[in-house]
């Protein structure tokens, strides 16, 4: 089960850094809005096929990233870093719901089912880190 303190980070967010890595074996990073699917604790997100990072996944589907909230003070400092794998998404309607302006758009919906997260939040005391795996 995911600690409470997770899920109520990732889904205040919107925002995600994701690394995918290129056939060539060299590491190509994007940022993506995402939608959060809390019963299988998995991002949504919308991209087009001719990019770089979608090229990327169809022979290498695992990624990495990181949400982090925006701030300069140490103290405040929160974040997750997270593995998983991507892959087009059946369910689509989780993402349109958060981002109305997507369906316009001419972007499919990939899913990314998180594997693992660790959850830094330093308002809990400096460093304290909080860890979550896919059983």
């Amino acid at each position: 089960m995911l600690d409470e303190r997770i899920l109520k980070f990732i889904k205040k967010e919107h925002l995600a850094s994701i690394c995918v890595i290129k056939d060539d074996g060299t590491p190509h990073a994007f940022s993506a809005f995402y939608a959060f699917n809390s019963d299988e604790i998995s991002l949504f997100i919308a991209s087009d096929e001719s990019t770089e990072h979608i090229k990327a996944i169809k022979n290498r589907p695992e990624i990495s990233g990181t949400i982090a909230l925006n701030t300069l003070i140490v103290g405040k400092i929160r974040g997750v870093q997270f593995n998983g794998t991507i892959s087009v998404a059946e369910d689509v309607e989780n993402y349109f719901k958060r981002f109305v302006f997507a369906k316009s758009m001419n972007a499919k919906i990939y899913k990314i089912l998180l594997k693992s997260i660790k959850f830094t939040d330093n308002t809990l005391g400096f460093g304290t880190k909080i860890l979550w795996q896919r059983s």
